[in-house]
Order: C-alpha cells, then sequence, then structure tokens
C-alpha cells in the first residue's frame, strides 16, 4: 500500500468501487465540493450544486472539463451559453472566461488540465 503522503489522489476509497454520486451531499443555497486531486498539472473537483446556485465567470490556466454527474446546469464560455444535463461532458478552454449556474440541483466532475512546466519552461 502507498504511504497517503505519496498518494496523487485522494478523499476517496482505493481499490474499490465507488458510488461517485454520493460523495458529495445537496446542501440548501450552498455549492458543496469535494477535491479529489489537486497536483501542479491536474485538479479534480467533485462539486453539488443546489438550485440557482453558481460559480462566477473566471479563468483557468488549464482546460477545464465538465462531467454531469445529476441534474442540469447553463455553462457560460465566453458569452456562449452550453445547456448540459446527466451524461454530458462540455470542455472550457483554458485562459477563456467561463462560468457555471445549476438549473437544478446539480453535481459535476471537474477536471482541470494544466500544462506541465519543468526546468526550463518544458
Amino acid at each position: 500500500m502507498t504511504d497517503k503522503t505519496d498518494q496523487l489522489i485522494k478523499n476517496i476509497a482505493f481499490s474499490t468501487a465507488v458510488d461517485i454520486v454520493g460523495l458529495v451531499d445537496y446542501e440548501e443555497g450552498r455549492v458543496v465540493s469535494r477535491t479529489l486531486s489537486s497536483k501542479p498539472y491536474v485538479n479534480i473537483t467533485l462539486f453539488a450544486f443546489d438550485k440557482d446556485e453558481e460559480i462566477s465567470a473566471h479563468t483557468s490556466p488549464g482546460d477545464a472539463m465538465v462531467q454531469v454527474l445529476d441534474g442540469e446546469a447553463l455553462i457560460n464560455i465566453d458569452g456562449k451559453k452550453i445547456k448540459a444535463t446527466t451524461g454530458q461532458v462540455v470542455v472550457m478552454p483554458a485562459n477563456v472566461p467561463h462560468s457555471v449556474r445549476a438549473s437544478s440541483q446539480f453535481k459535476m466532475l471537474l477536471t482541470v488540465v494544466k500544462q506541465a512546466v519543468g526546468i526550463g519552461g518544458l
């Protein structure tokens, strides 16, 4: 077994099937999150939004992929509005303003992939 300090993924059981939708619960008037990985090159976060809750417009240094696990959301990418529902995926490009608003109670898995930067910018 790997030492917990060496794990790249956290806050989820290893070596077993997990109901990912059940790892975050809806809370009235809130956006709830659970970080599964936070590394220099990738972030993976599970979210549960109450109806009409949102993450306001912002940019990300990496491409961000929303996987809709439950419900429906309106995703705005630089003024383009996209309705996303359970089972769909939307990719938001790096450095482009975007926001996410829950049309109903809504759960998503967000994966942000960033450019790896090493010595000499490689």
